[in-house]
């Protein structure tokens, strides 16, 4: 059988599997094993399918991802979030939108310790979106500003996509990490002044809060010691040669926990929730991993990817007419695939292209993470929507993504600077390699 067509069926059948509901980790791994059976035989099929989840899952350089999960999760379940979102609300409340901003900052100070968009738009629904509401701030914009704060968690570092991207393309993920500061930044800023702009249009959805004293702001920075110390012992470790990403990760997740418990903030019952809430995560993330290195697999063995690669750098529109192009593609794959789907799936065939184009690595890690973070708050699948829709169930998926469209705007604008300046995202990782 002709090896495009059978490529070409696999990515429709993985489609549809997608569509009917099954998992995309599943729906990978099932069209993977399935075309390389049909294509080399049953018996190498069944080998691959015994040794790729055995050799993925005892991966050390994949330990990371559950290690920064886990950190989150102790993160959340010690009551770092609402600290967090306190001290914005004392130092932001009082203006027009000063929720708003405070959930927006709260948000990139969370995502700095966690990791994780889900986990980030899961924790701030349920500590920032009650206050929102009780102010008498529009629901669904509400959700949708935190829908789009929680993206922040793959950017800010520590981020799990920057790491599997990293792993991948085997790109110093210490680079990656410093990479995404700055565009991190720019969300924030561009973000605020997306909620400034929208209380100016409609200042009865973004009613003024109280103000609070220069006590009460002093007061509210008192307890995020815990959040800053965890920040800068883990990134400052690794960049200090002190330890690994991988090291990184272990010691921060432990680092949270005693911090946890040393505040009297992590007893047994939270730390069991916490251990939980950190296995559910990383067994769907792994899941997904594995899902997608089987399939990997079979588009190897179908020659897809080499040819793909010889497409995209052989088209007459030149390097940034090709990056364009694939910037439209991820836009598309966002509405209807998860993050970590996507960039498993789309790394090993659009990076290659990339390097031949002449573009920079880590440059180009941070423009394929922008690309995803779209998925998170576009229609029609939105994990970061979803999350929050099965939070507070009263608010309607369309009004949710109504109140994302702001931010979906801002985002895209902030892609065009990051292509048009790459200085943006490349800067603090060259001065960090001096």
């Amino acid at each position: 059988m002709d090896r495009d067509l059978v490529a070409l069926l696999g990515f429709v059948l993985m489609f549809v599997l997608m569509a009917l509901r099954v998992p995309i980790g599943i729906a990978m791994g099932i069209v993977g094993v399935g075309g390389f059976g049909l294509l080399s035989g049953p018996k190498p099929a069944l080998n691959l399918l015994g040794n790729v989840p055995l050799s993925v899952l005892t991966d050390y350089n994949l330990s990371v991802i559950p290690m920064f999960i886990l950190m989150g999760a102790f993160a959340s379940h010690s009551g770092m979030s609402r600290e967090l979102f306190h001290a914005g609300r004392a130092w932001l409340g009082h203006r027009r939108g000063g929720l708003a901003y405070a959930s927006i900052a709260a948000c990139a100070g969370f995502a700095a310790i966690n990791g994780s968009s889900v986990a980030t738009a899961a924790t701030m629904t349920q500590v920032a979106l009650p206050e929102m509401r009780r102010a008498g701030y529009d629901p669904g914009f509400s959700a949708g500003l935190i829908a789009a704060g929680g993206t922040l968690g793959i950017m800010i570092p520590p981020s799990v996509i920057f790491v599997l991207y990293g792993i991948m393309t085997e790109t110093d993920i210490s680079k990656l990490f410093a990479a995404g500061v700055i565009p991190g930044l720019m969300a924030v800023v561009l973000y605020f002044v997306t909620v400034q702009f929208m209380g100016w249009r409609d200042p009865k959805s973004m009613p003024l809060g109280e103000p609070h004293t220069w006590t009460e702001r002093l007061a509210s920075l008192r307890d995020l010691w815990a959040v800053v110390l965890l920040f800068l012992f883990v990134l400052g470790g690794i960049y200090g040669g002190l330890f690994t990403v991988q090291e990184a990760a272990g010691i921060g997740a432990a680092g949270t926990l005693a911090i946890g418990m040393l505040r009297g903030r992590l007893r047994w019952p939270q730390i069991r929730a916490a251990l939980i809430d950190a296995l559910r995560v990383s067994s769907a993330i792994m899941l997904i991993v594995v899902g997608a290195y089987l399939f990997g697999y079979f588009l190897t063995i179908t020659q897809f990817t080499q040819k793909a690669v010889g497409f995209l750098t052989g088209l007459p529109i030149g390097a940034y007419g090709v990056l364009a192009l694939i910037m439209v593609g991820y836009l598309i794959l966002g509405a209807i695939m998860d993050e970590l789907a996507m960039i498993l799936l789309t790394v090993p065939i659009v990076f290659p292209a990339m390097m031949q184009l002449g573009f920079d690595p880590v440059w180009f890690g941070v423009i394929i993470v922008m690309a995803v973070t779209f998925g998170m708050i576009c229609p029609p699948v939105g994990m970061n929507v979803f999350v929050i829709s099965s939070i507070a169930r009263d608010i309607g998926l369309s009004s949710i993504y109504r109140g994302t469209m702001p931010f979906i705007a801002v985002d895209l604008l902030r892609l065009v600077l990051l292509c048009a300046f790459p200085a943006l995202s490349l800067w603090l990782p060259g001065l960090i390699a001096k």
